[in-house]
Order: C-alpha cells, then sequence, then structure tokens
C-alpha cells in the first residue's frame, strides 16, 4: 500500500474505529491543536514582520518596482549575451529596464494601518506555511507503519522547499515582469497610472502563493500515483492536454498577456510535469516490486 493511499486510509480510520483507543472527537480534537500550534506559529511570524516592518516594506514590498531589482538585471544581462550570438537580432537595450512608474496611492482614512496588519499576516502565512506542513505529518504519523514512515519521512521537506521555490519563483520571476508589464501599460496618454496600495500588494500576493501552490505538483502526483489512479504512462499519454493546461495556468497566474511572462510561467511548469512523471514512475516501480515480493 503506497504513502497516499495510506494517508488516506489513516484519515478515514481515525473516524471510523470509534470503538478504537481514541474516539472521533478525540482525534478531532487531536487535529485542532495542531491546527491551534500552527496558527500561533503563523501569529508569531506576523508579528516579527509587523515589528520590522519598514525594512520589510521597503527591501522587500516595493523591491519589484525598482530597476535595482534582480529580475531586471538578469534580464539586462541576457539581452547582453542574445546581442553577442546575434547581435543583428537582439539588442542589449530592449532587455533593460530603465524605469518603473509605479504611484501608489492610499484611499481609505485606515488604509495604511490595515495594509501593515494584513502584509504582515500574508508573510506569516508564507514563513509558516513549512511548519503547518510538520503539523499536519505529526498528525498524520502514528497511523503509519514503521516502513511507511520511513518512505515518507522526507514529505515535509520536500512539500516544503517546493513550495518556497515556487513563493521564490513568483516573487523574483512572475512579480517583475508583471509589474514592469502592468505599470507602462496604457490604453490612452490622457489616462494616468495611479494604483492603490492594496491592489499593489494584492497583486504580489497573489502572483506569489498561487505559484507556491502550484509547485506541489509532484506532491499531489504521488499522493494520487500512490492511490493508484496516477500512471506514467498515463501521464505521457496526455502530455498533450497538460500543455494546454500549463498554457491556461500560465495565462491565469500571469496577469499581462505578452508572450515573454507566459513562456517564463510556462517553463517551470513543464519541468514540474515531467518531473511529476518521474515521481509517478518510482511509485509504480515500488508498488510493483512490493507486488512481487507478497507473491
Amino acid at each position: 500500500m503506497g504513502f497516499g493511499k495510506k494517508i488516506v486510509q489513516a484519515i478515514k480510520d481515525k473516524g471510523n474505529k470509534l470503538d478504537g483507543e481514541m474516539s472521533f472527537f478525540e482525534h478531532l480534537e487531536e487535529l485542532r491543536w495542531h491546527l491551534i500550534r500552527a496558527a500561533l506559529a503563523i501569529v508569531v511570524f506576523a508579528v516579527v514582520a509587523f515589528v520590522y516592518y519598514d525594512d520589510i516594506f521597503t527591501g522587500i514590498i516595493m523591491a519589484p518596482t525598482h530597476t535595482s531589482f534582480w529580475a531586471y538585471r538578469m534580464m539586462c544581462g541576457m539581452g547582453d549575451f542574445l546581442q553577442g550570438i546575434l547581435p543583428s537580432l537582439f539588442k542589449a537595450k530592449d532587455f533593460c529596464v530603465d524605469s518603473i512608474n509605479v504611484k501608489l496611492i492610499n484611499t481609505e482614512m485606515a488604509g495604511q494601518f490595515t495594509l501593515q496588519i494584513n502584509s504582515s499576516l500574508m508573510i506569516g502565512l508564507i514563513l509558516g506555511i513549512p511548519y503547518l506542513f510538520w503539523e499536519l505529518w505529526r498528525f498524520i504519523k502514528p497511523a503509519l507503519h514503521e516502513k511507511e514512515r520511513k518512505a515518507a519521512s522526507g514529505f515535509v521537506f520536500y512539500a516544503s522547499l517546493l513550495f518556497l521555490l515556487g513563493v521564490m519563483f513568483g516573487y523574483f520571476i512572475i512579480t517583475p515582469l508583471s509589474i514592469r508589464f502592468l505599470a507602462g501599460y496604457k490604453v490612452s496618454d490622457a489616462i494616468q497610472n495611479l494604483f492603490s496600495i492594496d491592489s499593489y500588494i494584492s497583486s504580489v500576493a497573489t502572483l506569489t502563493l498561487a505559484t507556491g501552490v502550484v509547485f506541489q505538483l509532484p506532491i499531489l502526483v504521488y499522493i494520487v500515483a500512490s492511490l493508484g489512479f496516477l500512471t506514467p504512462k498515463l501521464m505521457r499519454k496526455s502530455r498533450r492536454y497538460a500543455i494546454v493546461v500549463i498554457l491556461i495556468i500560465a495565462a491565469v497566474v500571469t496577469p499581462t498577456p505578452d508572450a515573454l511572462t507566459m513562456t517564463v510561467v510556462a517553463i517551470p511548469l513543464f519541468v514540474l510535469y515531467e518531473l511529476s512523471i518521474v515521481v509517478a514512475g518510482v511509485v509504480e516501480k515500488r508498488r510493483a516490486k512490493k507486488e512481487l515480493m507478497n507473491i
């Protein structure tokens, strides 16, 4: 029985075995305390972010609006590289970002105060999600056998790593490309772009968190493949449909219609899909080996 199937079975057992060591409501109480501890960790991170908010706001939240941001410097370096290879097709100045015209305004009396609270909570959530994974793992772990525990011992690490990689990709790549496009886009010169601070924070948070969630694809595939609902053969056969879905996701995640941003977002998703095929293959081989041993 695979790890994903074990997780599902463990959750079912917690509700079905009312006459066992713990009742259903006792399991709910146990889960509640795991979630409370995770929520407290998020609050602690949020309080720290609130205390150091001035540095965080200037150095992290507003950083993608400055031309010195990492993504813009890499784009300029890529332009120099391409110009050196094909000078007739590429010009470095076309890739370099000279200015980003982002003007933020606040339209509510308590807008800046609620902004600090909400963005601190968002930062606390991002930093606290790995601990949330750990608490969920502690809740499920007692229902697993020793072999399943060893096989799934890296769950928290890989889930957290993929989430943080997704957040970093969203923050360092998708967010600056989106800001660059949207800040400079105009229907008419008669219309001046003035963005509310809530709109800006919401866009940055959505792009980073959404990408972090999307990067959990290999974990999801591992669980579904362990349940026997997904095989590497099926995933390879469905690759053409996956490409269409990935392009749709890239279009939804990025609020910009330009092909460059969509391509930059789609490529890592393609890589994640191919990695998921490898993960499904590992699960299938493990299942086949176990069945062979049981014969």
